[in-house]
Formats: C-alpha cells, sequence, structure tokens
C-alpha cells in the first residue's frame, strides 16, 4: 500500500501553547469575572518572570553592535545574479548582515566573473574587513587569495557552492547538491515505474561548469544513468540562466527531435527558458506531455510550475542562508566552537502523487527515506 500523500500544509506547523500564553489566557479569564485584583497582578508579574527564567527567553531585538560591543565589517563576494535563486541568496544575507545587527556589508556582485572574485576577497583583505563570505563561482583556484586571508587574520565563511582546492577558510553552509542529483534520479526511476516507461532518454541542461552544484547534481544523478543503463542523449551547459536554458534547448529540439523523453534542467530558470523553446517547436511537456521536466532550486516561479504541472518535479535548494551566516559570525565573535560544514534543511516536490516518498543511499552512504511533497497553493506561497 503506498504511503499518505504528503502536502505542502502538513508542514505547517501551529502555534505552539507555552507556559507564558497559558498564563495570559488565564488573566485574561480572571479579568471578565471581575476577580483581576492587585493582588493578581502582582501574582502574574511574578509567574511571567519566573517562566522567561525557566524557558530562557530570547534577548531583545537590537542593535548587533550593542550586544557585541563593536560594528563588524564583512565583505560578501557573491556570484552574480543570474537567477531567482541567486537573488533571493543575496537579499537573504543582506537583510541578517544589516546595520541593525551590528553588521557593516561590503558586497560585491562577481557577474559570474571568477577573476572579478578573486579580486573582490583580495580587495576584502586590503580593507581590512573582520570576516569573508564568498559564493564561490567555481570550486578551485582558491590557495593563493585564501593564504593572503588566513596570514591577515580574517575568518573566511563559504555559503552555498563549495571550495574544493583549499582548506583555509573556518566554516561552510549551503546545500547537498549530490543528494539532490541522487533524489532526483530515485524519484525519476519510481515515476517512470509507475508510469510504465520502457525507455528514457535524456536530455540534460547542467549549470556553470566546474561549480560545485553542476558537479554535485550531476554526479548524484549519473549515478542512476548507470544503474539504470538509462540513455543519456547530450548535455550541454545553460549557465543557470533563461536564456541559456532556451538557447541550448532550441539547439537540442533541432537535432534531436524525437530521440527524448526527460528533461533534466539543473536549475528553474534554465527550466523556465527550456519550457519556452518547446512550446516554440510544438513540444508538450509536464504532467500528461511528451517530455518530463525535473528542475532544481524550487523557487515560487518553479513551484507555480509544478502546480501548474509544467514541471513534474523540482528539487528544493535552500537560498535563505543569511540567518545562519549572520549566527555563525556572532558564534565566531564569542569564540564558540562551529562545525566546518553545515547542510540546509531542503525538500522535493512532485506535481502528482503518485510517488509518495522514495528510499535511497545519500552521498554519506545511508539509506534515507525521505517524503515527495505534493505542490499546493500554500507551497507556492511559501516559496521565496
Amino acid at each position: 500500500m503506498d504511503a499518505k500523500v504528503v502536502q505542502f500544509s502538513d508542514y505547517v506547523k501551529k502555534r505552539k501553547s507555552t507556559p507564558i500564553r497559558r498564563l495570559l489566557s488565564y488573566f485574561k479569564k480572571l479579568k471578565k469575572s471581575g476577580a483581576f485584583t492587585g493582588r493578581s497582578i502582582a501574582f502574574l508579574i511574578f509567574f511571567v518572570a519566573m517562566a522567561c527564567l525557566i524557558s530562557g527567553c530570547k534577548a531583545p531585538k537590537g542593535r548587533g553592535d550593542k550586544l557585541l560591543g563593536r560594528e563588524i565589517t564583512v565583505g560578501f563576494a557573491q556570484v552574480g545574479h543570474e537567477s531567482d535563486w541567486r537573488i533571493a541568496s543575496t537579499n537573504s544575507v543582506k537583510q541578517a548582515l544589516s546595520e541593525e545587527n551590528g553588521i557593516k556589508l561590503d558586497f560585491i556582485d562577481c557577474d559570474n566573473d571568477i577573476d572579478v572574485q578573486i579580486k573582490a576577497v583580495s580587495g576584502f583583505v586590503d580593507k581590512k574587513v573582520d570576516y569573508i563570505v564568498i559564493d564561490p563561482i567555481v570550486s578551485t583556484g582558491w590557495e593563493e587569495v585564501l593564504t593572503k586571508a588566513e596570514e591577515a587574520g580574517i575568518p573566511v565563511i563559504v555559503i552555498d557552492r563549495t571550495i574544493d582546492d583549499s582548506e583555509k577558510y573556518v566554516t561552510w553552509l549551503g546545500s547537498e547538491f549530490t543528494d539532490e542529483g541522487l533524489a532526483a534520479g530515485e524519484w525519476l526511476k519510481n515515476y517512470a515505474a509507475k508510469k510504465g516507461l520502457k525507455e528514457i532518454n535524456i536530455i540534460e541542461v547542467t549549470g556553470n561548469e566546474g561549480s560545485s552544484a553542476e558537479n554535485g547534481r550531476s554526479a548524484g544523478f549519473h549515478k542512476y544513468i548507470e544503474y539504470e543503463a538509462w540513455n543519456i542523449i547530450d548535455s550541454w551547459d545553460g549557465e543557470f540562466t533563461e536564456e541559456g536554458g532556451k538557447r541550448v534547448m532550441d539547439e537540442f529540439c533541432e537535432e534531436y527531435k524525437g530521440e527524448f523523453n526527460v528533461i533534466v534542467a539543473q536549475n528553474d530558470n534554465m527550466a523556465f527558458g527550456i519550457m519556452k523553446s518547446l512550446d516554440e517547436h510544438g513540444i508538450s511537456y509536464g504532467v500528461g506531455g511528451d517530455m518530463i521536466i525535473i528542475s532544481f532550486d524550487a523557487c515560487k516561479n518553479g513551484l507555480k510550475n509544478v502546480l501548474d504541472g509544467n514541471i513534474n518535479a523540482d528539487f528544493e535548494c535552500n537560498p535563505l542562508q543569511g540567518p545562519a551566516c549572520l549566527k555563525l559570525i556572532y558564534d565566531l565573535e564569542k569564540q564558540a566552537k562551529i562545525q566546518k560544514e553545515t547542510f540546509m534543511s531542503e525538500t522535493w516536490y512532485a506535481a502528482e502523487d503518485i510517488v509518495p516518498e522514495i528510499t535511497y543511499f545519500n552521498s554519506m552512504g545511508e539509506e534515507v527515506t525521505e517524503p515527495i511533497v505534493v505542490v499546493d497553493k500554500a507551497a507556492v506561497e511559501a516559496a521565496y
């Protein structure tokens, strides 16, 4: 028997009852009954104070420089602005690393130019910032500039994509891209079985060659291509952009029309361009169409297309890393011990309820069973 279908709304937690809320409710009842006396007020103040001490009240919101004793300067070298995901990531970091939180942020959009990014990081060192945050365009070529930062005593935090040729950073925060690819492969295997598909012929539109997102998603998904003996017809770099996705798909439609039935787009923006190309070439796709479309990121417009049945499945890559990045900086200021890696929580989405969950071995070799969430309006509204 199939497991229960998981809807996004099932994930929305109800407001929890707390000791303070129960006390306030109690005294509201006293007030209505006319028994709300000066003695009652005294007891209310006492019990609320004790509840705060027991449960651990959060510090009041205020300027972070007052909480930390100084203003912190942070240099952030961002990949660019090529996708909805990237823009959401930038906004999340900017909102968290704000003056209100005691941070003076020096932000540089590197426009997908690795030379600009290396120069930006070197410039942050010269400016003697307190911390450097990097979302690396590519995973190699970092040893020299990270050595410069280390010698200057400036901690480096890496977010989203990874750095593979140097260990001279204090921590990394982001997604397990290989697991995203593995999950997509396991979903397709189960979906194809339920649909009775005998042949899987794949066209793949990847992200920037050499980026850890492209490396990981490809590595994970290609394991299933090997295990299941699927046929991959061609794979081209669409540069994580809508324009790149359309350009590549135009070429594929001309060269391989009628030869493929699965399209893998390594982010939502490329999927949008792919769908434009398919429309222009008169090829149907999505639920009930000739093409199965798998995408990654699960941005708001991506999930809207899943809800509408245009994208069959979308595997989330969580861009909202700003608050976690701020916490890492606060912990480093307090000289607290931090982990070398922190993974963001993510969800797998689909348009149909025929594959309620998947079981696979993740990148750590652990067998995991994870739900496939059927997209509803609540999921779209909650997306970035």
